[in-house]
């Protein structure tokens, strides 16, 4: 029993550890030598990479934190098929009805790390990437809707923020009508809520139509640190 839940805690402390990893903030760093911190919104994710560095290097970014998102969850399944090979999930744990919750537990454990960084003074990016890859390796039907919603609202609109923020409210529609596990379900809402709180001043800018589009680029505003 204390093999198995040292196992899970320490999955969720990886997780937060991977969602960590400042991809963004080393890319714009090595490539530019700036604090991508100090440029545009202050975000160290994807879209503030694409306005700092254009479409390669964003896209690359993109893709490792949205590969932070799906290593954090492979990790979960690779634990419980190793822990119940081993003998080591205790007869009287039902393992089917723990792993969604350990799953909950660390792909929130992921979008923190990504968005409070420990290597970047609990700094980041807005966890929508991360988000992502997160919810193809829980469910990749939910994650592949979700970025059909995306690309279909950033192809509409051309705002960044906007598809990021319609995506994250798609996800808990996408948990329920595909009748994932309650814990999913929670995740759905919890992580969305998150993103969307991420983008709070985005959502100002929205409001007063200051927002700029893809290939505009947004005046240096700090993300808040609260």
């Amino acid at each position: 029993m204390a093999i198995w839940l040292s196992g899970c805690a320490a999955t969720v402390v990886i997780a937060y550890l991977l969602g960590s990893f400042p991809t963004g903030y080393i890319a714009v760093k090595q490539l530019k030598g700036i604090d991508i911190r100090e440029v545009g919104s202050g975000s160290t994710g994807a879209t503030n990479v694409l306005r700092t560095l254009g479409k390669g290097p964003g896209a690359f970014v993109l893709v490792l934190d949205a590969l932070k998102g799906v290593l954090a969850i492979a990790l979960v399944y690779w634990l419980f098929n190793f822990t119940s090979s081993q003998n080591f999930i205790p007869p009287t744990v039902d393992a089917q009805l723990w792993e969604p919750w350990i799953v909950t537990l660390t792909g929130l454990a992921a979008i923190l790390g990504h968005s409070k960084s420990i290597f970047l003074g609990f700094s980041g990016g807005k966890s929508v990437a991360i988000s992502l890859g997160i919810l193809l390796a829980m469910s990749w039907q939910i994650g592949l809707a979700t970025a059909g919603v995306f690309a279909v609202v950033v192809a509409i609109s051309r705002i960044v923020s906007l598809s990021s923020i319609v995506g994250a409210i798609a996800v808990s529609i996408f948990m329920v009508i595909l009748h994932q596990p309650l814990p999913y379900i929670l995740f759905g809402i919890t992580g969305g809520l998150y993103v969307i709180l991420r983008h709070r001043t985005n959502i100002e800018r929205l409001l007063a139509g200051t927002e700029p589009k893809i290939g505009q680029n947004v005046a240096n505003e700090p993300e808040p640190t609260a």
